[in-house]
């Protein structure tokens, strides 16, 4: 049974730091690519970044290039989301994500989800 855990989440005030954790486990996700989305009171989930399990290429929503740091341990099964210099505007609920496919970028080929983790943002 897959699982995908979030934590890490929080209140910070602009311009803070959190870092969130995804710990996954119930299979092997070595051909898998990881996800972070988040959704946001009244507005559709969209993507944050994405990192393939087995290589180093990232991808990065326009909205937070330069700003978060997607990155993986593959000893703890976990991946990370360093988010740097946040806006009120980041606030959401955010989800981690698993796709087989090898670039994942849309939520439609994420397969398994986690229960997500609140990130609030204050002005």
């Amino acid at each position: 049974q897959v699982q995908l855990v979030e934590s890490g989440g929080g209140v910070v005030q602009a311009g803070g730091s959190l870092r969130l954790s995804c710990a996954a486990s119930g299979r092997s996700f070595s051909t898998f690519t990881m996800g972070w989305f988040r959704q946001a009171p009244g507005k559709e989930r969209e993507f944050v970044a994405a990192i393939p399990w087995s290589a180093g290429d990232t991808y990065y929503a326009d909205s937070v290039k330069g700003r978060f740091t997607i990155s993986k341990d593959n000893a703890k099964n976990t991946v990370y989301l360093q988010m740097n210099s946040l806006k009120p505007e980041d606030t959401a609920v955010y989800y981690c994500a698993a796709s087989n496919w090898a670039v994942a970028t849309i939520s439609g080929r994420y397969g398994y989800w986690g229960q997500g983790t609140q990130v609030t943002v204050s002005s």
